[in-house]
Protein backbone atom coordinates (compact mmCIF):
# COMPACT_ATOMS: atom_id res chain seq x y z
CA UNK A 1 0.00 0.00 0.00
CA UNK A 2 1.27 3.54 -0.95
CA UNK A 3 1.49 5.54 2.04
CA UNK A 4 -1.29 8.12 0.56
CA UNK A 5 -3.38 5.01 1.15
CA UNK A 6 -2.02 5.05 4.52
CA UNK A 7 -2.67 8.39 5.89
CA UNK A 8 -5.54 9.64 7.90
CA UNK A 9 -6.84 12.49 8.65
CA UNK A 10 -5.91 11.91 12.56
CA UNK A 11 -3.10 11.56 11.59
CA UNK A 12 -2.88 14.72 9.81
CA UNK A 13 -4.54 16.65 12.32
CA UNK A 14 -1.63 15.57 14.85
CA UNK A 15 1.37 16.08 13.01
CA UNK A 16 1.62 16.47 9.28
CA UNK A 17 5.29 17.18 8.52
CA UNK A 18 6.23 13.67 8.92
CA UNK A 19 3.93 12.18 6.67
CA UNK A 20 4.62 15.26 4.07
CA UNK A 21 8.33 14.56 3.96
CA UNK A 22 7.59 10.72 3.18
CA UNK A 23 5.54 11.89 0.38
CA UNK A 24 8.45 14.66 -1.04
CA UNK A 25 10.32 11.66 -1.31
CA UNK A 26 8.00 8.83 -2.39
CA UNK A 27 5.03 10.69 -3.98
CA UNK A 28 4.95 14.28 -3.96
CA UNK A 29 2.03 14.14 -5.81
CA UNK A 30 -1.01 11.81 -4.97
CA UNK A 31 -4.25 10.82 -4.44
CA UNK A 32 -5.25 10.81 -0.86
CA UNK A 33 -8.35 8.71 -0.14
CA UNK A 34 -8.85 10.02 3.58
CA UNK A 35 -9.08 13.69 2.39
CA UNK A 36 -10.87 12.93 -0.72
CA UNK A 37 -7.70 15.37 -2.88
CA UNK A 38 -4.80 15.20 -4.42
CA UNK A 39 -2.07 16.49 -2.27
CA UNK A 40 1.02 18.35 -3.77
CA UNK A 41 3.68 18.48 -1.69
CA UNK A 42 6.61 19.81 -3.13
CA UNK A 43 7.74 23.33 -3.87
CA UNK A 44 8.02 23.40 -7.22
CA UNK A 45 4.48 21.83 -7.60
CA UNK A 46 2.55 23.84 -5.24
CA UNK A 47 3.96 27.22 -6.99
CA UNK A 48 2.61 25.47 -10.44
CA UNK A 49 -0.93 24.68 -9.01
CA UNK A 50 -1.25 27.84 -7.55
CA UNK A 51 0.36 30.00 -10.42
CA UNK A 52 -1.55 28.24 -13.18
CA UNK A 53 -5.09 29.24 -13.25
CA UNK A 54 -5.61 28.18 -16.81
CA UNK A 55 -4.64 24.71 -15.92
CA UNK A 56 -5.89 24.88 -11.97
CA UNK A 57 -8.69 26.98 -11.41
CA UNK A 58 -9.23 28.23 -7.95
CA UNK A 59 -13.35 27.42 -8.76
CA UNK A 60 -13.29 23.97 -6.46
CA UNK A 61 -17.42 23.41 -5.96
CA UNK A 62 -15.82 20.33 -4.09
CA UNK A 63 -13.88 22.48 -1.83
CA UNK A 64 -14.97 22.41 1.76
CA UNK A 65 -14.85 25.91 2.04
CA UNK A 66 -17.14 26.24 -0.71
CA UNK A 67 -19.67 23.79 0.51
CA UNK A 68 -19.58 25.13 4.13
CA UNK A 69 -19.99 29.17 3.59
CA UNK A 70 -21.54 28.83 -0.10
CA UNK A 71 -20.17 30.57 -3.21
CA UNK A 72 -18.67 32.78 -4.86
CA UNK A 73 -16.23 32.92 -1.89
CA UNK A 74 -12.73 35.42 -2.22
CA UNK A 75 -10.62 31.61 -2.32
CA UNK A 76 -12.77 29.86 -5.04
CA UNK A 77 -13.28 32.21 -8.08
CA UNK A 78 -11.17 33.73 -10.38
CA UNK A 79 -11.65 36.34 -12.50
CA UNK A 80 -14.28 39.43 -12.62
CA UNK A 81 -15.34 37.57 -9.48
CA UNK A 82 -12.57 37.39 -7.81
CA UNK A 83 -11.34 41.07 -8.70
CA UNK A 84 -14.51 42.77 -7.37
CA UNK A 85 -14.29 40.73 -4.08
CA UNK A 86 -10.55 41.04 -4.10
CA UNK A 87 -10.98 44.92 -4.90
CA UNK A 88 -13.71 45.44 -1.54
CA UNK A 89 -10.91 44.14 1.19
CA UNK A 90 -7.28 44.44 -0.34
CA UNK A 91 -7.19 48.77 0.26
CA UNK A 92 -7.65 48.15 3.73
CA UNK A 93 -4.53 45.53 3.87
CA UNK A 94 -1.98 47.19 2.09
CA UNK A 95 1.26 47.82 3.40
CA UNK A 96 1.32 51.53 3.44
CA UNK A 97 -2.32 51.51 4.62
CA UNK A 98 -1.77 48.69 7.76
CA UNK A 99 1.22 51.16 8.71
CA UNK A 100 -1.00 54.22 8.91
CA UNK A 101 -3.07 51.72 11.49
CA UNK A 102 -2.04 49.04 12.73
CA UNK A 103 -0.21 50.24 15.96
CA UNK A 104 -3.08 52.49 17.38
CA UNK A 105 -5.26 49.63 16.65
CA UNK A 106 -3.59 46.43 18.19
CA UNK A 107 -1.52 48.07 20.98
CA UNK A 108 -4.12 49.19 23.22
CA UNK A 109 -6.04 45.54 22.55
CA UNK A 110 -2.36 43.41 23.28
CA UNK A 111 -2.05 45.83 26.86
CA UNK A 112 -5.75 45.12 27.72
CA UNK A 113 -5.23 41.52 27.91
CA UNK A 114 -1.31 41.49 28.99
CA UNK A 115 -2.53 43.77 32.10
CA UNK A 116 -5.00 41.00 32.74
CA UNK A 117 -1.92 38.57 33.48
CA UNK A 118 1.32 39.68 33.84
CA UNK A 119 0.73 40.10 37.76
CA UNK A 120 -0.16 36.27 37.86
CA UNK A 121 3.38 34.51 37.44
CA UNK A 122 1.63 32.22 34.55
CA UNK A 123 -0.77 32.41 31.49
CA UNK A 124 -1.82 30.62 28.48
CA UNK A 125 -0.74 32.66 25.90
CA UNK A 126 -3.25 31.25 23.28
CA UNK A 127 -6.53 31.77 25.12
CA UNK A 128 -5.13 35.02 27.43
CA UNK A 129 -3.09 37.31 24.80
CA UNK A 130 -2.53 35.79 21.52
CA UNK A 131 -6.12 34.67 20.21
CA UNK A 132 -8.23 37.50 21.99
CA UNK A 133 -5.35 40.09 20.30
CA UNK A 134 -5.66 38.23 17.09
CA UNK A 135 -9.76 37.98 16.53
CA UNK A 136 -10.55 41.95 18.01
CA UNK A 137 -8.03 43.23 15.72
CA UNK A 138 -9.59 41.58 12.68
CA UNK A 139 -13.00 42.66 13.50
CA UNK A 140 -12.32 45.89 14.30
CA UNK A 141 -10.40 46.55 11.43
CA UNK A 142 -13.21 44.76 9.13
CA UNK A 143 -16.28 46.49 10.71
CA UNK A 144 -17.23 43.87 13.52
CA UNK A 145 -15.94 46.42 16.38
CA UNK A 146 -18.97 45.20 18.59
CA UNK A 147 -18.24 41.88 19.02
CA UNK A 148 -16.66 40.19 22.02
CA UNK A 149 -13.99 37.68 22.14
CA UNK A 150 -16.10 35.04 23.46
CA UNK A 151 -18.13 35.40 20.10
CA UNK A 152 -15.10 35.55 17.63
CA UNK A 153 -13.24 32.82 18.79
CA UNK A 154 -16.73 30.76 18.73
CA UNK A 155 -17.12 32.26 15.09
CA UNK A 156 -13.14 30.48 14.39
CA UNK A 157 -13.68 27.77 15.91
CA UNK A 158 -17.11 26.87 14.44
CA UNK A 159 -15.74 27.98 10.84
CA UNK A 160 -12.98 26.09 10.76
CA UNK A 161 -14.67 22.58 11.59
CA UNK A 162 -16.56 23.67 7.77
CA UNK A 163 -13.14 24.73 6.35
CA UNK A 164 -11.02 21.35 7.31
CA UNK A 165 -14.06 19.21 6.71
CA UNK A 166 -12.49 17.53 2.99
CA UNK A 167 -13.83 14.22 5.14
CA UNK A 168 -17.30 15.50 5.19
CA UNK A 169 -17.64 14.76 8.15
CA UNK A 170 -21.68 15.32 9.22
CA UNK A 171 -21.01 16.54 13.20
CA UNK A 172 -18.03 18.80 11.57
CA UNK A 173 -20.54 20.61 9.12
CA UNK A 174 -23.45 21.12 11.23
CA UNK A 175 -21.13 22.88 13.83
CA UNK A 176 -19.67 24.80 10.79
CA UNK A 177 -23.91 25.68 9.43
CA UNK A 178 -24.92 26.83 12.61
CA UNK A 179 -22.02 28.99 12.87
CA UNK A 180 -22.81 30.14 10.04
CA UNK A 181 -26.83 31.15 10.69
CA UNK A 182 -25.11 33.19 13.37
CA UNK A 183 -22.68 34.92 11.32
CA UNK A 184 -25.68 35.82 8.67
CA UNK A 185 -27.81 37.17 11.65
CA UNK A 186 -25.51 39.46 12.60
CA UNK A 187 -24.25 40.65 9.58
CA UNK A 188 -26.79 40.91 7.34
CA UNK A 189 -28.37 44.15 9.31
CA UNK A 190 -24.94 45.76 9.61
CA UNK A 191 -24.63 45.44 5.74
CA UNK A 192 -28.25 46.82 5.58
CA UNK A 193 -26.96 49.63 7.38
CA UNK A 194 -23.85 50.01 5.32
CA UNK A 195 -25.94 50.36 2.35
CA UNK A 196 -27.72 53.78 3.44
CA UNK A 197 -25.39 55.33 5.86
CA UNK A 198 -21.20 53.69 4.34
CA UNK A 199 -18.36 54.12 6.32
CA UNK A 200 -14.56 53.04 5.96
CA UNK A 201 -14.52 49.63 6.69
CA UNK A 202 -13.63 46.94 4.65
CA UNK A 203 -16.97 45.43 5.10
CA UNK A 204 -18.57 48.86 3.50
CA UNK A 205 -16.47 49.18 1.03
CA UNK A 206 -16.81 45.26 0.25
CA UNK A 207 -20.61 46.39 -0.78
CA UNK A 208 -19.82 49.81 -2.27
CA UNK A 209 -16.49 49.90 -4.49
CA UNK A 210 -16.47 50.37 -8.01
CA UNK A 211 -20.56 50.09 -8.29
CA UNK A 212 -22.92 52.35 -9.95
CA UNK A 213 -24.16 55.53 -8.07
CA UNK A 214 -27.34 54.28 -6.04
CA UNK A 215 -26.31 50.51 -6.26
CA UNK A 216 -24.39 48.08 -3.89
CA UNK A 217 -23.48 44.51 -4.28
CA UNK A 218 -26.15 42.03 -2.84
CA UNK A 219 -25.43 40.42 0.77
CA UNK A 220 -25.37 37.20 -0.45
CA UNK A 221 -22.53 38.08 -3.09
CA UNK A 222 -20.59 39.28 -0.39
CA UNK A 223 -21.60 36.77 3.23
CA UNK A 224 -19.20 34.13 1.65
CA UNK A 225 -15.90 36.25 1.78
CA UNK A 226 -16.81 38.03 4.84
CA UNK A 227 -16.53 34.18 6.53
CA UNK A 228 -13.40 33.36 4.55
CA UNK A 229 -11.96 36.71 5.73
CA UNK A 230 -13.36 35.91 9.52
CA UNK A 231 -11.29 32.54 9.27
CA UNK A 232 -8.18 33.39 8.09
CA UNK A 233 -7.58 36.83 9.49
CA UNK A 234 -8.89 36.17 13.00
CA UNK A 235 -6.91 32.87 13.50
CA UNK A 236 -3.25 33.25 11.36
CA UNK A 237 -1.91 36.14 13.38
CA UNK A 238 -2.76 34.78 16.70
CA UNK A 239 -1.90 31.05 15.58
CA UNK A 240 1.52 32.67 13.98
CA UNK A 241 2.54 34.52 16.88
CA UNK A 242 2.31 31.12 18.83
CA UNK A 243 4.30 29.14 16.91
CA UNK A 244 6.68 31.64 16.91
CA UNK A 245 7.27 31.94 20.63
CA UNK A 246 7.14 28.06 20.83
CA UNK A 247 10.20 28.25 18.57
CA UNK A 248 12.24 31.12 20.29
CA UNK A 249 11.42 29.58 23.80
CA UNK A 250 12.45 26.47 22.67
CA UNK A 251 15.83 27.64 21.67
CA UNK A 252 16.93 29.83 23.68
CA UNK A 253 20.13 31.21 22.20
CA UNK A 254 17.85 32.60 19.43
CA UNK A 255 15.87 34.08 22.10
CA UNK A 256 19.16 35.51 23.84
CA UNK A 257 19.68 37.30 20.32
CA UNK A 258 16.26 38.65 19.75
CA UNK A 259 16.14 40.51 23.04
CA UNK A 260 19.74 42.09 22.52
CA UNK A 261 18.92 42.91 19.05
CA UNK A 262 14.83 43.39 18.70
CA UNK A 263 14.73 45.54 15.96
CA UNK A 264 16.85 43.54 13.37
CA UNK A 265 15.46 39.72 14.63
CA UNK A 266 11.95 40.01 15.25
CA UNK A 267 10.89 40.46 11.58
CA UNK A 268 13.46 37.09 10.82
CA UNK A 269 11.59 35.36 13.84
CA UNK A 270 8.18 36.50 12.79
CA UNK A 271 8.80 35.00 8.91
CA UNK A 272 10.87 32.40 10.26
CA UNK A 273 7.82 31.28 12.51
CA UNK A 274 5.30 31.41 9.87
CA UNK A 275 7.64 29.27 7.51
CA UNK A 276 8.23 26.63 10.73
CA UNK A 277 4.44 26.36 10.99
CA UNK A 278 2.28 27.69 8.30
CA UNK A 279 -1.08 28.70 10.42
CA UNK A 280 -3.10 27.87 6.96
CA UNK A 281 -1.91 24.58 5.25
CA UNK A 282 -3.33 24.88 1.90
CA UNK A 283 -4.56 26.28 -1.37
CA UNK A 284 -7.35 24.31 -3.25
CA UNK A 285 -7.31 24.31 -7.12
CA UNK A 286 -9.50 22.14 -9.80
CA UNK A 287 -7.47 20.67 -12.89
CA UNK A 288 -9.28 21.89 -15.59
CA UNK A 289 -7.56 19.59 -18.02
CA UNK A 290 -5.69 15.81 -17.64
CA UNK A 291 -2.38 17.14 -16.53
CA UNK A 292 1.13 15.49 -15.28
CA UNK A 293 2.43 16.79 -12.10
CA UNK A 294 4.98 15.22 -10.15
CA UNK A 295 5.55 12.22 -12.42
CA UNK A 296 1.59 11.19 -12.45
CA UNK A 297 -1.28 11.92 -14.31
CA UNK A 298 -4.19 14.20 -12.29
CA UNK A 299 -7.29 13.63 -14.10
CA UNK A 300 -9.73 16.23 -15.24
CA UNK A 301 -12.04 17.48 -12.87
CA UNK A 302 -10.02 16.55 -9.82
CA UNK A 303 -9.51 18.98 -6.43
CA UNK A 304 -5.94 19.56 -6.19
CA UNK A 305 -4.64 20.59 -2.38
CA UNK A 306 -1.47 22.75 -2.73
CA UNK A 307 0.34 22.28 0.36
CA UNK A 308 1.78 25.20 1.95
CA UNK A 309 2.83 23.65 4.77
CA UNK A 310 4.74 21.41 3.02
CA UNK A 311 6.38 23.81 0.45
CA UNK A 312 7.93 25.43 3.77
CA UNK A 313 9.78 22.28 4.67
CA UNK A 314 10.87 21.48 1.31
CA UNK A 315 14.66 19.95 1.65
CA UNK A 316 15.42 21.54 -2.18
CA UNK A 317 14.38 24.83 -0.76
CA UNK A 318 15.77 25.12 3.04
CA UNK A 319 18.34 23.93 5.08
CA UNK A 320 17.58 22.00 7.85
CA UNK A 321 13.93 22.59 7.21
CA UNK A 322 12.39 21.20 10.42
CA UNK A 323 14.47 23.42 12.51
CA UNK A 324 13.14 26.93 13.86
CA UNK A 325 15.92 29.13 12.96
CA UNK A 326 15.52 32.95 12.56
CA UNK A 327 19.10 33.20 11.82
CA UNK A 328 18.49 30.98 8.27
CA UNK A 329 19.60 32.46 5.21
CA UNK A 330 16.46 31.95 2.99
CA UNK A 331 14.31 34.25 3.59
CA UNK A 332 11.00 33.12 0.75
CA UNK A 333 8.02 30.80 1.93
CA UNK A 334 4.78 29.76 1.25
CA UNK A 335 2.79 30.82 4.33
CA UNK A 336 0.74 32.92 2.20
CA UNK A 337 0.14 31.62 -0.92
CA UNK A 338 1.05 32.33 -4.63
CA UNK A 339 -0.25 34.09 -7.76
CA UNK A 340 -3.36 36.19 -7.60
CA UNK A 341 -5.13 34.90 -4.45
CA UNK A 342 -2.11 35.65 -2.86
CA UNK A 343 -3.68 36.41 0.98
CA UNK A 344 -4.45 40.13 0.97
CA UNK A 345 -3.98 39.97 4.74
CA UNK A 346 -0.12 39.04 5.23
CA UNK A 347 1.09 42.66 6.17
CA UNK A 348 -1.48 42.71 8.87
CA UNK A 349 -0.99 39.58 9.81
CA UNK A 350 3.04 39.82 10.28
CA UNK A 351 2.75 43.30 11.93
CA UNK A 352 0.11 42.44 14.44
CA UNK A 353 2.20 39.36 15.57
CA UNK A 354 5.31 41.71 15.42
CA UNK A 355 3.67 44.32 17.72
CA UNK A 356 1.94 41.38 19.77
CA UNK A 357 5.56 40.13 20.51
CA UNK A 358 7.08 43.06 20.99
CA UNK A 359 5.14 43.94 23.88
CA UNK A 360 5.14 40.96 25.46
CA UNK A 361 8.80 39.98 25.64
CA UNK A 362 9.54 43.74 26.79
CA UNK A 363 7.62 43.15 29.75
CA UNK A 364 8.22 39.87 30.63
CA UNK A 365 11.60 39.28 28.96
CA UNK A 366 11.87 36.21 31.53
CA UNK A 367 8.70 34.09 30.16
CA UNK A 368 9.56 30.19 30.13
CA UNK A 369 7.49 27.29 28.87
CA UNK A 370 5.58 25.32 31.52
CA UNK A 371 7.31 22.14 32.12
CA UNK A 372 4.29 20.62 33.56
CA UNK A 373 2.27 21.76 30.49
CA UNK A 374 4.03 21.84 27.37
CA UNK A 375 2.53 22.95 24.33
CA UNK A 376 0.80 20.39 21.89
CA UNK A 377 0.75 21.73 17.81
CA UNK A 378 -2.77 20.24 16.43
CA UNK A 379 -4.18 20.59 13.13
CA UNK A 380 -3.16 20.53 9.59
CA UNK A 381 -5.31 22.73 7.31
CA UNK A 382 -5.51 24.95 10.36
CA UNK A 383 -2.38 24.48 12.63
CA UNK A 384 -0.83 26.11 15.95
CA UNK A 385 -0.15 25.33 19.79
CA UNK A 386 -3.84 24.33 21.20
CA UNK A 387 -2.62 25.69 24.11
CA UNK A 388 0.80 27.92 25.47
CA UNK A 389 1.27 27.50 29.04
CA UNK A 390 4.43 29.73 30.39
CA UNK A 391 5.65 30.86 33.52
CA UNK A 392 7.42 33.85 34.34
CA UNK A 393 8.41 36.51 37.58
CA UNK A 394 4.96 38.48 38.26
CA UNK A 395 5.04 42.09 37.66
CA UNK A 396 4.55 43.94 41.00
Amino acid sequence: MSIAHEITIEALERDPYPIYARLRQESPVAWVPAANVWFATRWEDVEVVTKSPDIFTAEAPTSPVELSFGKPTILTVDGDQHKQLRGGIDPHYRPRKVAEYVQALVTPIAEEFLAKFESAGRADLMADYFEPISVLSLARSFGFGDLDVATLRRWFHGLSQGAINYEQDPKRQEISDKTCAEIDAVTIPMLERLREAPDSSPLSHMLHHNMPEGETRPAEFILPSVKVTLLGGMQEPGHGAGSTLVGLLQNPEQMEALLADTDRLLPKAVAEGLRWVAPIGTQMRLAQTDIELGGVTIPAGSPVAAILASANRDESRFAAPDRFDIHREETSMATFGFGHHFCAGRWFAAAQIEIALRLLLSRLPHLKLDPDNPPEFRGWEFRAPTTLHITFPPAH
